[in-house]
């Protein structure tokens, strides 16, 4: 046989070489465990209420159904209560757009019937939201929603996921920012924010509501997404940070990309992070949920809550990834807060913590050790404790101004959307700056 007949042949089994998939085998203990940990949170009644754990138990493969009811009869008694709570409570704080989104989210879920009177009332809720975020954005100079990106896209995909028709205009001021490259974090990609953006585009994509110029413009915004997100990916498999990861992996899934060599690499880091605990955001460990289990949001649709496994049981043999055991070693970490253009350092000093510390413990000390020099503020919400002010500064929603948390050199330590600081920390320089 010729040399040239030789090669030929060896390049095309190459080519047949079974190209490996971002598959986990069933029965993994890590994603059981997770499991397990999502369950035991619904039945904690000092954590704070929160759509997206019940989501992600709903598309799980295994259930306790007793359980996920009882938590949604929870949930519906915070979003929909009833005339007679709502006067006895007076006003009441209506949901934002991202907490509402993820309610939505939430009754699809669960297949709850949306065309009764109190459901029609939710989605027309959530499409007075958006409205207003879209006028909001036409309105400001720096062509941003009332609260971000993600919650918009959030709002977008949960419409979506529900079947609604969406106004083409809220769908076009999300493509514009996306074209505009408004997915950013100060000067990087927020890899959440985008990720967010391209689910609800992808949902918009199978739709089949919309004119085909629209859709070919959406179709054109999953592909710069999606590549946005796989430029993301560090030499660790992470997307950005392994944070932000579970949504970014939840958009490869969405957009059929498990056969990319990327698909894999990000889930072992997932799996590695899961393994060691680095995992302990309820919002976060719900997000990661799903990916394990081979899904993305983009499932909700298809639910029919039929034939589902009552098979998941509380096992107190799985190690609680949000049990943070300190070393009883001590780090050094240098907290440097800045405020530029101020040229000047507003706090510049060195704080001991045992290792395992997360960034709130930090402020913690350096709070405690002085007091009077070093203050901070934080707001609770779902994706954790967010840093709202340092040394007096406030961060601003409406300015657009928020505090930046860096590793040095340039290491981000948020984790999800904004600026939560369940961050571990390591010994080294700290940096706090509001841009």
């Amino acid at each position: 046989m010729e040399p040239r007949m030789l090669q030929l042949l060896f390049v095309l089994y190459v080519l047949a070489l079974p190209v490996q998939l971002c598959e986990i085998p069933r029965g993994n203990p890590l994603i059981k465990c997770l499991n397990m940990e999502l369950l035991s949170l619904s039945q904690d009644l000092s954590e704070e209420l929160n759509p997206s754990v019940y989501v992600a138990l709903r598309l799980s493969a295994d259930h306790s159904l007793e359980k996920e009811a009882q938590y949604l009869q929870r949930l519906k008694n915070v979003f929909q209560p009833s005339a007679s709570s709502s006067i006895a409570d007076g006003q009441q704080k209506q949901p934002n757009t991202g907490r509402l989104a993820l309610y939505l989210l939430a009754l699809r879920a669960a297949c709850q019937d949306m065309e009764t009177l109190l459901e029609r009332q939710l989605v027309t809720r959530l499409k007075h939201h958006l409205h207003k975020e879209k006028e909001q954005i036409a309105f400001r100079r720096n062509g941003r929603p009332i609260t971000s990106y993600y919650q918009y896209s959030l709002g977008v995909l949960a419409l979506c996921v529900h079947g609604k028709k969406i106004d083409s205009h809220v769908i076009q001021k999300l493509l514009n920012a996306e074209q505009h490259n408004k997915f950013m974090h100060g000067s990087k990609l927020s890899v959440d924010t985008t990720a967010m953006a391209g689910l609800a585009f992808a949902c918009l994509k199978q739709a089949n509501l919309y004119e085909p110029k629209l859709v070919a413009a959406i179709s054109l915004a999953v592909q710069r997404v999606t590549n946005r997100i796989l430029q993301a990916q560090t030499s660790k498999g992470t997307f950005g940070n392994i944070f932000s990861s579970p949504l970014a992996m939840q958009l490869l899934i969405a957009t059929g990309m498990s056969k990319k060599p990327v698909c894999p690499k990000g889930m072992d880091a997932l799996l590695g992070s899961l393994e060691q605990g680095h995992f302990q955001n309820p919002m976060i460990m719900s997000q990661l949920l799903p990916v394990l289990d081979g899904k993305s949001y983009l499932d909700i649709a298809t639910m029919e809550c039929r034939a589902e496994q009552d098979t998941l049981e509380l096992d107190t043999k799985c190690p609680g990834s949000r049990t943070v055991i300190l070393g009883t070693k001590m780090i050094t970490v240098q907290l440097a807060v800045e405020h530029p253009p101020n040229p000047e350092t507003l706090y510049n000093h060195s704080i001991q913590v045992p290792s395992g510390s997360s960034l709130q413990d930090v402020l913690r000390t350096a709070a405690e050790q002085g007091p009077g020099q070093f203050t901070f503020e934080t707001q609770n919400t779902l994706h954790g404790p967010f840093l709202t002010a340092v040394m007096g500064v406030k961060a601003s929603n409406g300015e657009r101004r928020y505090w930046q948390l860096l590793q040095a050199p340039d290491t981000s330590l948020q984790k999800g959307e904004g600026n939560s600081v369940w961050g571990t920390v390591q010994s080294g320089t700290l940096r706090g700056q509001c841009v």
